[in-house]
C-alpha cells in the first residue's frame, strides 16, 4: 500500500515537471518569436545598414553590382535593371539602403542609364574628381557605402542642369506602395505632395 502511494506520488511529481518544462519550453518559443519579429520591425523602421566586409559583399552581390560599386565598373547601356523603368519610388543603395534618387527626379537622357536631375539629399552622396581613360569628370559616389555610383554631368535639364548618370547595379528600387512596408515611409510625403499637385491642375483646367 505506502509503495503503490509513493510511486503515484513519484508520477504525480514527474507529471507536473514535464508540464512546467513544456509551458517554459512554449513561453521561450513565444517570447524567441516576438523578439525576432520586433527586431525586424526595427529593421524596417531603419533600413540603413553599416556596410559589409569585402567578402561578405562579394558573397551578397552579384558580379556586375560589385565590379560597379566596388571596382567602379560601368554596366552596358540599355541593358540594365532601371534605365526605362518609370514606375514611381525611390532608389536605394543596394549595399547600405541609404536613399539616394527619386522617381520624381528621374528622366530619359537617351543614354541608357538611370538619369537624375538631383539626389534625394545632397548629403547621402559625394563627389570626385575622375581622370580616368583620359577624360576629365566629376564621379558620384554613395557617401556611406563609398560605393561608385556612375559620374555627374552639366548637360541635364532644368532646374538644375546636372545629369547624374547612375548605374543600376549600384541601386535597388523601392516602389512607392511598398515604403511604408520596407521602412522608407517618411518618403511618401515626396509623392503625395505631387499627386496633390497633380490634382490643383486638373481642376484649374476644368
Amino acid at each position: 500500500m505506502n509503495l503503490t502511494q509513493l510511486t503515484y506520488k513519484h508520477s504525480h511529481k514527474t507529471l507536473w515537471f514535464g508540464l512546467a518544462g513544456a509551458l517554459v519550453v512554449i513561453v521561450g518559443s513565444i517570447l524567441f518569436s516576438y523578439a525576432q519579429t520586433q527586431k525586424k520591425e526595427a529593421e524596417k523602421m531603419n533600413p540603413t545598414k553599416e556596410v559589409p566586409s569585402d567578402a561578405e559583399l562579394r558573397k551578397q552581390l552579384t558580379k556586375d553590382q560589385y565590379k560597379v560599386t566596388r571596382e567602379c565598373g560601368t554596366e552596358t547601356p540599355f541593358h540594365n535593371a532601371y534605365w526605362d523603368n518609370h514606375k514611381p519610388g525611390i532608389y536605394v543603395d543596394i549595399i547600405t539602403g541609404v536613399p539616394l534618387f527619386s522617381s520624381l527626379d528621374k528622366f530619359d537622357s537617351g543614354t541608357g542609364w538611370p538619369s537624375f536631375t538631383k539626389p534625394i539629399k545632397s548629403e547621402n552622396v559625394t563627389e570626385k574628381r575622375d581622370a580616368s581613360y583620359g577624360m576629365e569628370r566629376t564621379e558620384v559616389r554613395g557617401k556611406t557605402s563609398d560605393s561608385h555610383l556612375g559620374h555627374i554631368f552639366d548637360d541635364g535639364p532644368a532646374p538644375t542642369g546636372q545629369r547624374f548618370c547612375v548605374n543600376s547595379a549600384a541601386l535597388k528600387f523601392i516602389p512607392v506602395e511598398k515604403l511604408k512596408e520596407e521602412g522608407y515611409g517618411e518618403y511618401l510625403s515626396l509623392f503625395q505632395s505631387q499627386q496633390q499637385a497633380g490634382g490643383e491642375q486638373s481642376q484649374a483646367k476644368k
